[in-house]
This record gives structure tokens, sequence and C-alpha cells, in this order.
């Protein structure tokens, strides 16, 4: 707990994560090969580019705190190595990720809004960590992106989507405001009307819908594959002008950033106090429409 605080603090701070991660991800490992469970994240390299996979299958890769650590735990390591110059972000099995585990979000309805601001602020910065890497980012979206898992996908630099990919931020139809940076991210990426539409709605969007409105980069029968290609080019480019260039069009796209998070987070804190949470996620388990109380 005193790695995973530190880690935390330092994430809310500053650019970069502490060694200490590396540490975490080696522990995470170790306690996972015991139990005789997979890890939440699968990690591997393709020569200078980096394959990050979501690894919780069985529940189209649901977002947890476990997965978040393991996700900066990650980060730290490759922070420390300078033969990486690129980064792909996919999902095992069927989908990318399906959004925050269900059972997760209940919980907080349990505890207290002030909490709650602070748990989902930390756990937004857990997976938006990969941001502090000076490599450019490409999500392969080879399934479902719904909720934070989208999220997840918007805060990467590039996305490339399978046919079959289903892209939706639903969060309101859950009976949560958006949050993981969902009202920062979309509007800059297919601007405010389309992202207000995407974010009052909860619509779910095909690949090609999603290519139309400029949510994604290209529809790809094999979206890593893809990825792999475009991040093996980019990599082939100076290094020096590549991070110098990244960090222009990033320090650009991340301001306000934190303004923006505090606020999701605040947002969410309000809204796991509502009943109106607890019928959005039972509806959903449910396979029904939400009776929404007032």
């Amino acid at each position: 707990h005193e790695t995973q605080n530190m880690l935390v603090s330092q994430l809310l701070r500053g650019p970069r994560l502490p060694l200490g991660g590396c540490a975490l991800i080696r522990d995470m490992r170790r306690l996972c090969s015991a139990a005789h469970v997979s890890p939440p994240v699968l990690f591997e390299r393709k020569g200078g580019v980096a394959v990050l996979t979501l690894n919780r299958p069985t529940v189209l890769n649901a977002m947890t705190e476990e997965m978040g650590w393991a996700v900066a735990a990650t980060v730290a390591t490759l922070q420390t190595d300078t033969s990486l110059r690129g980064l792909v972000i996919t999902g095992a099995g069927k989908a990318f990720s399906a959004g925050g585990d269900l059972e997760w979000l209940l919980k907080r309805h349990a505890d207290e809004p002030h909490r709650n601001a602070v748990i989902m602020r930390n756990f937004y910065s857990l997976f938006l960590s990969v941001r502090q890497l000076d490599v450019p980012i490409i999500a392969a979206i080879n399934g479902a992106a719904i909720g934070a898992g989208l999220c997840f996908a918007l805060a990467c630099d590039m996305r490339v989507a399978s046919p079959k990919a289903k892209l939706g931020v639903t969060f309101v139809g859950l009976g949560l405001s958006p949050g993981m940076a969902a009202t920062h991210f979309l509007p800059a990426i297919v601007g405010p009307q389309v992202a207000t539409r995407m974010l009052l709605t909860g619509e779910v969007l095909t690949a090609e819908q999603a290519l139309a409105d400029g949510l994604i980069m290209s529809v790809e029968e094999d979206p890593l594959a893809a990825a792999l290609q475009l991040a093996t080019r980019m990599a082939s480019q100076a290094p020096l002008a590549s991070r110098l260039c990244l960090r222009s069009l990033r320090m650009k796209q991340d301001r306000d950033l934190d303004i923006a998070l505090w606020r999701e987070a605040d947002a969410q804190s309000q809204s796991y106090a509502s009943p109106q949470l607890v019928e959005g996620v039972k509806a959903l388990q449910e396979k029904r429409e939400p009776q929404w109380p007032q």
C-alpha cells in the first residue's frame, strides 16, 4: 500500500512515475503466478514498439483498480527504457474494454462522496499515466470500447479499429456522469456537437460511423497489425525530433486536463450517491430499460 500511495502521489504531481513501479509490477506478476491467475495486463516488445494488452477477457476487459495499477507500473518500467519508440494498446479476447467493472461501481455507491472524488481522480491517473511516455501511443480497438474503455483509447494519440468494433461513452445510461477525461478529449477529437450528442445519448457507434465522425483514424481487419505497422514506421524517424514534436502536440491537448479530471471526479462522486446509479447498473445487468427514480 505504501508503494501504491507513492505512485498515486507522483501521478498527481508530475510527468514521471517513480521507479517503485518496476518493483510493483514484478510483485503483481509474482502474486498472479503463485495464485495461478492471469495478470490484468500483458506486455511484450516488438522491436522498438511495446504492446500492452488489457487482460480480463472473460469480463470484456472491464477496468479495475488492479488493472490500473498494472498499467501504471508498466509505464514506470517503460520510462526507464531508452530504446522504446512506440506503444500499442489493445484488448485480449473479443473486446478492447467494456469500461468500468460494474461491481466496483456499485461499491462506490456505498462509499462517501468526498472519498469517491479522490478515488476516481486516482483511478483516472493510473490509466492516463500512459501519456507520460514520450512515444506515440496507438489504440488497436479490436472489439467493444465502451465508457471508460473508450476513454482510455481517447487518451491515445491515434486509434484504429476492427470492423466489428463498437464504440460509445455510455455513462449517462448508467446514471453516471462521464469520467476518465471523456469531457476533455472527446470534444477535442470529434468536435463539441458530436461529443455532446455521444455523451448525452449514450449511443454506441459502429466502426464505420466512428470513422465518419473522426473518432478513429481507420477501419482495419487486423487493427493490431495495422497499429504495429504504423508505430514501426514512426519509430524509423529521428528520435529526438519525434519526441519534441509529440511533446508540443500533447502540451496543447493536455491544457486544462487536470481541471477537467477533478471536475469529472467530483461529478461522478455525486452520481455514485444517487439511487439512479444503482438503477442504471441493475437495469444493464438485467438487460432491461431503466426506471429512473427521482
